[in-house]
This record gives structure tokens, sequence and C-alpha cells, in this order.
């Protein structure tokens, strides 16, 4: 299993639609199987308008598949317009100790 964080700063005004659209995506990606375990969205307490979407995906392989499909690659071109800036992403996977 690894976990990606993928993390946002979303325009002012946007953020109910960026929400809407995180539901809308997990949704897909559940019944599609992509491999997404599960997936969470937090919003900072500090700055509304920065996120932190928390995945778990079955392994790195199901994860590169997704960034690498056409349902991505939309999902990017509809998030430039929302987004403040570049947003990030780090993968880590679960030590087994």
């Amino acid at each position: 299993m690894i976990n990606v964080g993928f993390y946002y700063k979303i325009k002012k005004g946007h953020e109910k639609e960026f929400e809407e659209k995180f539901l809308e995506i997990v949704k897909i990606l559940k019944t599609t199987n992509s491999g997404l375990i599960e997936a969470k969205l937090y919003r900072s307490v500090e700055d509304p308008t920065e996120y932190l979407m928390y995945t778990e995906w079955k392994d790195l392989d199901s994860f590169r598949n997704f960034i690498l499909s056409e349902g991505y690659k939309n999902t990017v071109s509809y998030g430039k317009t929302i987004l403040d800036g570049k947003p990030t992403h780090r993968v880590l996977q679960e030590l087994n100790t």
C-alpha cells in the first residue's frame, strides 16, 4: 500500500466547487477498480483556500496508472481554472516493521 498527499491552494470563491469535484472523482475511482482504497479531503484551519487530499492506493503501479490516465489529464486541465499556483504531491510507502 502507498499513500499520496496532494496539496492544493484554491482561488478564493472556488472552495465549494473544489470539494464537490473531489467527491465526484473519488466516487468514480472507487467504482472503476482503479486501485484507490481511500481518499480524504482536509482544509487548512489557518487558510480555508488550502487543502490536503490524502489518498491510499493498493500499490505504486495503481497510482502511476491513475496519473497517466486520460481522466487525470482532464482533471488537471480543469484544475488550472480554479487552482492558485501549482499543486504538489508526496508519495509515501508504509513500512512493515
